[in-house]
C-alpha cells in the first residue's frame, strides 16, 4: 500500500529520471571493469533516486512553496549531472567514434563537407550572432519553463518538464550507441579555431566556456581525447525544437523570442563546426519521436498514477 501510495505521488519527469538513472546503475554495474568510478556513480544514482522520492513525498504532504518548486525545477539540474556523467562512461564502455561515418553520410548527401563550404560564407558578425544563440541553449529551458510555471497549473508544467528531460534522456541513449566528437576536431584544426572562425566580442569567451563544459581545459595538447562524446543525435538541434513546439503549443508570450534563437541556434550547430549535418537531421526526427511518443507516455503515466492512488486509499 506505501509503495503504491508513493509511486502515486511521482511527476511523470520523476518516473523517467529514476528509469533512466537506475539504467545507468546497471550500465556501471555491468561494465565496472572499465569505469573505475562506477562504484561513486552507483551510490550516487541510487542517492538520488531516493531524493526524488523523499521530495515527492514532501511536495505532497507538506506543499510549500519551497518544496513544490524544488520537486519542480529539480529535474533541470539532473540532466545536467547525469550528462557529466555520461562523460566518465561513455569512452571506456564504447571506446570507438563515427565521425567518419557521419563525414560519409554528409559527403554523399551534400556532395562537399558542409561545415568547410559553409567556412566561405564565414563573417565576424554572424559568427558573433551565432556564437550567442547557440550559448542560449540551456536558457531557452528556463525561459520555457518560468513562464509555463507562472501562467498554467502545475500538470503543465509537469507535462512540459517531461517532455524536455525524456528528451535529454534519448539523445543520451544516442550518444552511447555513436559516440562522436564533431567537425571542429575531425574536419578542422580545433586549435586554431579562435583565428579560423573569429567573432567580435564574446565568442571567443563562450567557446572557452562551452569547452570547459565539455571537459576541455585551455590549452590542452590532445582535445580530442577528452571531449564529452555529444555529436550524434544533435541533442542541440532536437531539443531546441521540442522547445519551440512546446512554446507555440502552450501560445507562450516568449514563444517568437524563443523561436527566433532557436533557429539561429540549430543553424549555428553546423556553422561552429559543433555537429555534422547527419546529426542535425537525426535530431529533428528524435525531436518528433520525443513528442509524438512523450505525449502518448505522459498520458500513459497519469492515467496510471491515477489508478494506484485510488487503490492506496482503499
Amino acid at each position: 500500500m506505501k509503495f503504491r501510495k508513493l509511486v502515486s505521488l511521482l511527476s511523470p519527469g520523476d518516473f523517467v529520471s529514476i528509469l533512466f538513472l537506475l539504467l545507468l546503475t546497471g550500465l556501471n554495474l555491468a561494465f565496472q571493469s572499465r569505469v573505475p568510478q562506477w562504484l561513486t556513480l552507483v551510490a550516487i544514482n541510487l542517492a538520488i533516486v531516493v531524493v526524488i522520492c523523499i521530495l515527492a513525498w514532501l511536495a505532497e504532504h507538506k506543499k510549500t512553496k519551497l518544496l513544490v518548486g524544488l520537486h519542480r525545477w529539480y529535474c533541470y539540474a539532473i540532466i545536467l549531472f547525469i550528462f557529466k556523467e555520461l562523460y566518465v562512461m561513455i569512452h571506456p564502455i564504447h571506446p570507438t567514434d563515427y565521425d567518419q561515418l557521419f563525414i560519409a553520410i554528409d559527403r554523399w548527401v551534400f556532395g562537399v563537407n558542409p561545415t568547410e563550404w559553409l567556412a566561405r560564407y564565414a563573417h565576424p558578425v554572424i559568427t558573433e550572432i551565432l556564437q550567442i544563440a547557440y550559448f542560449s541553449y540551456y536558457i531557452l529551458f528556463i525561459i520555457l519553463g518560468v513562464e509555463l510555471y507562472r501562467r498554467y497549473a502545475i500538470e503543465e508544467f509537469d507535462k512540459v518538464a517531461f517532455l524536455v528531460v525524456y528528451g535529454f534522456y534519448l539523445s543520451y541513449i544516442g550518444y552511447f550507441s555513436l559516440p562522436g566528437v564533431g567537425p571542429r576536431f575531425t574536419l578542422h584544426d580545433f586549435s586554431t579555431i579562435n583565428t579560423d572562425l573569429p567573432g567580435i566580442l564574446l565568442t571567443n569567451i563562450l567557446r572557452e566556456i562551452i569547452n570547459a563544459g565539455e571537459s576541455i581545459p585551455k590549452n590542452h595538447p590532445n582535445p580530442i581525447d577528452i571531449v564529452q562524446r555529444d555529436v550524434f543525435p544533435s541533442g542541440h538541434t532536437q531539443l531546441t525544437i521540442v522547445v519551440m513546439v512546446l512554446a507555440i503549443r502552450y501560445k507562450l508570450r516568449a514563444r517568437w523570442l524563443l523561436t527566433v534563437l532557436g533557429t539561429l541556434l540549430i543553424i549555428g550547430t553546423v556553422y561552429l563546426r559543433y555537429h555534422y549535418v547527419v546529426d542535425l537531421i537525426a535530431g529533428g526526427l528524435l525531436a518528433w519521436f520525443t513528442i509524438w511518443s512523450g505525449d502518448k507516455l505522459e498520458s500513459w503515466w497519469r492515467m496510471s498514477t491515477r489508478h494506484l492512488a485510488k487503490r492506496s486509499m482503499t
